[in-house]
């Protein structure tokens, strides 16, 4: 009998609900806002505006230039003296991650764990100024529900799209390597070998919301397998990766260190090679040939060198990562100087949340203009991401995703770290750096 009161009870509350759902709706469609500054970065036409003004109407863009007349009833948001900018994006984050002692991580928590504490990273994130991520991998399709949950508005959060179970090959740089063999992990992922254990869990993946495939194409520095750069899938395995994921639409981010893998890879056809520290003047080539993205994640290499031992990491894994660093910036940078494209992604989760922006600091070790650095973090991501039309820039019907910092960032591109103002899809979620 009290079940039946509780569910008559819950019942009857559901149209209110919606009722309350429909009228928060309509209220921010009806929002006028006009978004008032001393500058604005442009970086879809590499310029800065003087004496900007944006307006929004609800969600979205109506209209940006300099001194724009301001229309009745509009809400003004005075910025004074800061400089605006479009939301930034990184597109290589692990929101379900956290740090954690090495052993503790892989041992003692569980995706229930990563489940509970994934959305005050998602807000961290968001408060840093990073209205949009691509999370590459993350257990038992916890970031699915994550980015479901900050889609209907229960929890703030970047816009997100996600990559679900990563696909790694027997022994590579996604499985639990340097253990006994009686240690197995019981989860929905594992490992894939051959072409038809991939091609299924691709087609699982999208079964259950995945919007980009994942795939360590080669091996890597936080796992205890011997390379920290050799392919770990052959290239028909790849091919047929690549081939089964653009059938349905996906585009793929390949993990990859090493030179051969990052050919195999970028042969393959990913839309992005992610670190992709140690690529030759092949690649470089490949690249340009393919319009292949390259991601690289300095923050994160520095971070394991700072923190690693703290961590509890294996010193194997440290040596890897030594070995890995010493050339990355070389190679990066011809990479560049040949006009390879480059997103901003850090990797976010092996280093504490909310500091993506402490990558530009590192960024500045390479031939990069700080036009370029946030060009990298908008629309260059936004293309990678295939969400041009959405974000990137404060262009007319794009989302109304704006963000302030007190300083200029053309000059000093580091006054990223210190975020001001953020506003998503015309809702302000931080103010004088205060979380609304």
């Amino acid at each position: 009998m009290l079940i039946r009161l509780i569910l008559a009870s819950s019942l009857a509350a559901l149209p209110l609900m919606a009722q309350g759902a429909n009228a928060r709706d309509a209220a921010k469609a009806s929002r006028r806002v006009a978004v008032r500054a001393a500058h604005l970065i442009d970086p879809r036409e590499g310029r800065r505006i003087d004496d900007a003004v944006v307006l929004v109407s609800g969600d979205t863009v109506v209209a940006v230039g300099s001194k724009l007349t301001i229309p009745g009833g509009y809400q003004v948001i005075d910025l004074g003296s800061a400089t605006m900018l479009p939301g930034l994006i990184d597109v290589h984050t692990h929101l379900t991650s956290q740090q954690t002692d090495y052993y503790e991580g892989l041992f003692r928590r569980s995706p229930i764990d990563v489940a509970i504490t994934a959305h005050m990273n998602a807000r961290k994130t968001l408060e840093a100024g990073f209205t949009s991520v691509r999370d590459v991998g993350a257990p038992e399709y916890v970031d699915v529900a994550l980015r479901n949950a900050i889609d209907r508005g229960d929890i703030p959060g970047p816009r997100m799209v996600v990559a679900s179970l990563s696909l790694s090959a027997t022994g590579g740089h996604g499985d639990l390597n340097g253990f006994s063999p009686y240690l197995a992990e019981r989860t929905l992922g594992g490992t894939v070998d051959g072409i038809d254990e991939i091609r299924k869990r691709i087609r699982q993946n999208v079964k259950y919301g995945a919007g980009v495939i994942k795939f360590a194409a080669g091996a890597g520095v936080l796992s205890e397998e011997e390379s920290v750069g050799a392919p770990q899938f052959s290239q028909e395995e790849m091919n047929a990766l690549v081939a089964e994921a653009k059938m349905w639409d996906k585009r793929v981010a390949a993990h990859a260190h090493g030179a051969d893998a990052i050919r195999m890879a970028i042969k393959a056809g990913v839309s992005s090679v992610e670190h992709a520290g140690l690529i030759d003047e092949e690649g470089v080539r490949l690249a340009l040939q393919h319009g292949t993205y390259l991601v690289p994640d300095i923050l994160t290499d520095e971070w394991i060198l700072a923190h690693g031992k703290e961590n509890g990491l294996p010193e194997k894994i440290l040596e890897k990562e030594r070995v890995l660093r010493v050339n990355q910036n070389e190679n990066w940078g011809r990479a560049i100087k040949a006009g390879v494209k480059f997103a901003f992604g850090t990797d976010a989760g092996v280093y504490p949340h909310g500091e993506n922006a402490k990558q530009f600091a590192y960024l500045k070790q390479l031939p990069l203009t700080s036009m370029q650095m946030i060009q990298m973090a908008t629309v260059n991501a936004a293309d990678l991401m295939g969400w041009s039309r959405k974000v990137g820039d404060l262009s007319a019907g794009k989302f109304a995703d704006i963000i302030a910092v007190p300083g200029d960032p053309l000059a000093d591109v580091t006054q990223l770290e210190r975020v001001s103002f953020v506003m998503k899809g015309g809702e302000v979620v931080r103010r004088g750096g205060v979380a609304q």
